[in-house]
């Protein structure tokens, strides 16, 4: 893992189209979040190739875990608990106590992942994508039990 660079947003656009279709974030958008200073924005590697990113903000003691995305040819490996937990511990590491993240409801193979690494519903909301698709609020705590 590494910190994501402008020079990377080519390859995070094509994972955003890949992983999100109709919800991809633009070039600007991403552009920003890897200048913004309360974001973590990082990659992952292979055979010098990104294949994979995590982009977490912090806003005092709470994360908020905005995207996940592996390329296709490196799902099912692994990568993506990878990501989360490299995500966790940049947001540790500024001083968060819990994560928060939405994921589409019907997103079986997120939810799992989230599940597998401990997060919890908290909320639901109503027609929040493209679509029409719900969202669904989880949470998990960073230093400990939530309180």
């Amino acid at each position: 893992m590494r910190p994501a660079l402008e020079t990377d947003l080519p390859v995070l656009l094509e994972l955003e189209g890949q992983a999100f279709a109709a919800d991809a974030w633009s070039e600007p958008t991403l552009r920003a979040e890897i200048a913004h200073p309360d974001r973590a924005v990082l990659v992952a590697e292979s055979d010098a190739t990104v294949v994979g990113y995590v982009d977490v903000g912090v806003v005092a003691d709470v994360a908020d875990l905005h995207r996940v995305a592996v390329a296709p040819t490196h799902r099912r490996r692994g990568l993506a608990s990878q990501l989360v937990e490299a995500g966790r511990d940049a947001a540790r590491e500024r001083g968060a106590d819990r994560m928060l993240l939405e994921v589409a409801a019907d997103n079986d193979a997120a939810l799992a992942l989230y599940a597998a690494h401990g997060f919890e519903h908290l909320a639901r909301r109503r027609r929040y994508y493209a679509g029409g698709r719900d969202a669904l609020v989880l949470q998990v705590g960073l230093t400990g039990e939530l309180t």
